[in-house]
C-alpha cells in the first residue's frame, strides 16, 4: 500500500512539473524575416519606405498553440535601414529622423491585454527621433512552428516626435503630416 502511495506521488509530482512546463514563458528572438514600414503622402505622390534589419526580444507564454501573455517585448530599428527607393528621399528622411544624434528607433513593451484568440492591445514606449512617446497597438498574433507571428500598425505624426514635415524642391513638395508605421514580426 506504501508503496502504490509513493508511485502515485512520483507521479503527480511528475505530471504537474511537466504541465508547467508546457505553460512555461520562453524567451524569443526576432526572426530575419521580420519587416517593418513607414507610409506617408506628399503632394507629389503617396510613398513608402521599408527596413528588414530590426533585433528584439519577447518573453511569452504559449500554451497549446495559443498565445496566453506577452511579459515582454522590445525592438531596435536601426534609424538608417528604412529605405526608399530614391536617395535623395533617404537623405532627407534621415535628417528628420535625426539620424547623427538618434541612430535607432525603439520599441518597448509596457503592458499586453488579450482582446481575444488572435488579437492583443499593446501598450508600449516607441523612441522615434529621440523622442519617446506611450501609444496602443492592437496587433494580430498566430502561433507558428517556431514561436509567434505579430502584425499591426500605428497611426502617428511628425510633430508627435519633435519632427518637422520633410519637404523637397525648394519647399514645392511638402509631406503630410500624418505618418503609418507597420510592421510584420516573427518571434522564434
Amino acid at each position: 500500500m506504501r508503496t502504490t502511495k509513493i508511485k502515485l506521488l512520483a507521479f503527480v509530482i511528475s505530471f504537474l512539473g511537466i504541465t508547467s512546463f508546457a505553460t512555461a514563458q520562453k524567451s524569443y528572438t526576432l526572426d530575419s524575416k521580420s519587416t517593418f514600414s513607414v507610409l506617408g503622402t506628399s503632394t507629389l505622390h503617396d510613398w513608402e519606405m521599408k527596413s528588414a534589419s530590426g533585433t528584439g526580444t519577447a518573453n511569452l507564454t504559449i500554451t497549446n498553440s495559443k498565445l496566453t501573455d506577452i511579459e515582454s517585448l522590445s525592438i531596435t530599428l536601426l534609424a538608417e535601414s528604412v529605405k526608399s527607393e530614391k536617395k535623395s528621399m533617404d537623405k532627407v528622411a534621415y535628417e528628420t529622423l535625426k539620424t547623427d544624434k538618434n541612430k535607432n528607433i525603439k520599441y518597448v513593451l509596457k503592458s499586453a491585454e488579450k482582446v481575444n484568440e488572435t488579437t492583443w492591445e499593446l501598450t508600449g514606449t516607441y523612441t522615434i527621433a529621440g523622442v519617446s512617446k506611450l501609444l496602443k497597438t492592437t496587433v494580430k498574433t498566430t502561433v507558428t512552428a517556431n514561436g509567434l507571428n505579430l502584425q499591426g500598425s500605428n497611426k502617428i505624426t511628425f510633430t508627435e516626435f519633435g519632427m518637422k514635415s520633410p519637404t523637397a524642391m525648394l519647399g514645392t513638395i511638402k509631406t503630410g503630416q500624418d505618418l503609418t508605421v507597420k510592421f510584420n514580426l516573427n518571434f522564434n
